[in-house]
């Protein structure tokens, strides 16, 4: 509460600085009042020597997520007409990094658009990592929220200490949103819009200051920057740390990032000669340009819109849908499943061809030379079966609504994945005003389902997790 009430306290000063009048005594009386409920709370709090068990990590997590998005939406009730529902929406589009909105981009106040890119911000490395990372008191315990919020199929410490290891990711996060704002300053954007871009860049959630999205401002130096950085963003942290280190060999030969980059490539090149071969694009160049772009959106669950690709050939809305199933590497701010799980899934129908012409066989999932544990590979499998079961489930419910079948998947393969922009009627305005009540507050529940890799909330419902084992 302490760190949402204070992070509101730069959106009080845009809105004076833009004279919002409506804007000013929200944020002002939303900082004050949040800051110091939470500041009350922790010096009123005994410090004590705790060690969180598996259950409350895991329950700290998932309350924490609802609690900060319930906080969070506040500000946006005077934008949606006093409606909570639809508040609570926006605030967990913007701490899940999804992007997605229920009111155009271009009705937002400069102050609230400040508080999304902000939460985008926060969101994208998660704040509860953000927490461990000032509040080491937390002790061990830091390990079972760590390990419940950081997104990826295992968790790597790159550092003696959890909250040692949270503060070296804060320190690259920090330092590639410095470099990005200058760089994005040194072009055609002014000092506000560089602000927001970098806020939703680096946390691939994709917000732009323009309902245009890129070609507001028809720069390619922008597109460049944008895209180059949402990359950076899309590959593991942890990984940066072995360039700290000096170990740039470990680092190039790292499996999943070259798998990562050669599904970047190969798409980018198929879409972008599908582009030119079909006529939308009226030169190689301009169809690498688009096609590159919008692979890189969806890729990295950004939701980067370079132009309208509702109109686009079958093929490349096929590549560009499936690739939201795909996201970054592990430990990124990217959603969706992962690489390195989808790594695992071929390597699983590699091993079921090769045992079905040699049945005596025993062969081991192995990325590059290692092979991995049985126990991480029945979880991955796990996490596959269950991501597909709730997009399915997730699509019937959603389809109460009686809209087309492309806008209903789409927009379920879009919460859940943090991608925040379909195909169909939703298309690539990531504007969600089409469904209903109900339908608006369960895809808020499937973003920080997705958010949260699936688990850290669907645990919290089967009562083996509320054994006192636990």
């Amino acid at each position: 509460m302490a760190i949402t009430g204070i992070s509101m306290f730069p959106c009080f000063i845009a809105a004076c600085l833009y004279r919002e009048s409506p804007m000013v005594p929200v944020f002002l009386l939303c900082s004050l009042i949040i800051t110091l409920i939470g500041t009350v709370l922790i010096i009123t709090t005994k410090p004590v020597s705790i060690s969180l068990r598996f259950r409350e990590g895991y329950f700290v997590v998932a309350l924490g997520w609802i609690l900060v998005s319930a906080i969070g939406a506040i500000p946006y009730l005077s934008l949606v007409d006093n409606n909570f529902n639809d508040a609570f929406f926006e605030a967990v589009s913007g701490f899940t990094t999804t992007g997605c909105t229920l009111v155009s981009i271009d009705l937002f106040p400069k102050s609230l658009m400040l508080w999304k890119a902000i939460t985008h911000w926060l969101g994208g490395m998660g704040i509860l990592v953000f927490v461990i990372s000032i509040l080491p008191a937390l002790g061990a315990g830091a390990q079972k929220i760590f390990t419940a919020e950081t997104p990826g199929p295992k968790l790597e410490k790159v550092r003696t200490k959890f909250a040692d290891s949270a503060k070296t990711l804060y320190i690259i996060y920090f330092t590639f949103t410095i470099t990005e704002f200058l760089l994005l300053l040194a072009g055609p954007m002014n000092l506000y819009d560089a602000l927001i871009n970098t806020l939703g860049c680096i946390s691939t959630g994709g917000l732009f200051t323009h309902s245009e999205g890129f070609s507001y401002y028809n720069s390619f130096y922008v597109e460049f920057v944008i895209s180059f950085f949402t990359i950076l963003a899309a590959i593991s942290f942890t990984q940066y740390d072995l360039l700290i280190k000096g170990k740039f060999r470990e680092f190039i030969l790292n499996r999943e990032l070259r798998a990562f980059a050669g599904i970047l490539l190969v798409c980018g090149l198929v879409v972008s000669a599908n582009l030119f071969l079909c006529d939308i694009c009226s030169s190689p160049i301009q169809a690498m340009r688009y096609g590159f772009s919008q692979v890189t959106g969806f890729l990295t669950t950004s939701g980067y819109v370079i132009t309208n690709f509702d109109n686009w050939p079958s093929l490349t809305k096929m590549i560009l849908f499936s690739l939201m199933f795909v996201g970054g590497c592990a430990a990124s701010t990217c959603g969706s499943v992962k690489v390195i799980r989808i790594m695992v899934l071929f390597k699983l129908i590699s091993r079921g061809i090769y045992r079905r012409i040699h049945p005596k066989s025993v062969v081991a999932v192995k990325i590059g030379d290692e092979p991995l544990p049985a126990e991480m590979v029945s979880q991955i499998t796990g996490f596959l079966l269950t991501y597909m079961a709730i997009f399915l489930a997730g699509s019937c419910l959603l389809s109460l609504d009686n809209l087309d079948l492309e806008t209903t998947m789409s927009a379920v393969a879009s919460a859940l994945s943090n991608t925040g922009i379909g195909f169909g009627s939703l298309g690539s305005s990531a504007n969600f005003h089409m469904f209903s009540g109900f339908a608006r507050f369960f895809l808020a529940i499937l973003m920080i389902v997705g958010r949260l890799e699936l688990f850290t909330v669907i645990i919290l419902f089967s009562p083996a997790f509320w054994s006192k084992k636990q």
